[in-house]
């Protein structure tokens, strides 16, 4: 079966339309409900750098980032949308001069992380997206579908290298 026909599939014993975390058909046209819409993401900083301090199993780079701006949102279906601008290395020290201020890394990807159930205990699933260019100054467009887990609950976005690191998670410093 197609994906957009799984997609479009809907259980008429549930009522979707109290469910805003679920997408729902409405005639003929699949209504994409968002999760998560957001504006802001910190770079990673502090104990939250390298291995030593993982949030939900993803490490945070080995050097400190800063981030200008970024946005993006999450919906039901599973398509991912983030901007970031100056994602880059932190002006300062313990960065070596030579890279502060800098982006080195070619390609970034966006992580969702979802609380989730496996086998009816609570678990978490991270769902990578496949790399986006970045540019030097620490820009990038990331558009994508990922698939998400059921249930996806409390989801938090992080754009870094792979998918086991960090450099800019959702949320405010």
């Amino acid at each position: 079966m197609a994906h957009d026909e799984e997609m479009a599939r809907v259980d008429p014993r549930v009522d979707h339309h109290d469910r805003p975390d679920r997408d729902r058909v409405s005639g003929s046209k699949l209504e994409r409900k968002e999760i998560i819409q957001f504006q802001t993401m910190v770079g990673v900083a502090g104990p939250f750098v390298g291995s030593t301090n993982p949030i939900r199993g993803i490490n945070g780079g080995g050097l400190p980032w800063q981030i200008d701006d970024a946005s993006g949102k999450l919906s039901s279906s599973g398509k991912l949308e983030v901007t970031v601008r100056g994602l880059v290395l932190l002006d300062g020290p313990p960065v070596p001069e030579a890279l502060r201020g800098t982006n080195p890394a070619a390609n970034f990807r966006a992580i969702v992380s979802c609380t989730t159930t496996i086998g009816g205990a609570p678990a978490t699933a991270n769902v990578a997206t496949d790399p986006f260019p970045a540019t030097a100054t620490g820009d990038s467009e990331i558009e994508a579908q990922v698939n998400l887990p059921t249930p996806c609950l409390a989801p938090i976005i992080f754009v870094g290298p792979s998918p086991t690191t960090w450099f800019a998670i959702t949320g405010q410093g």
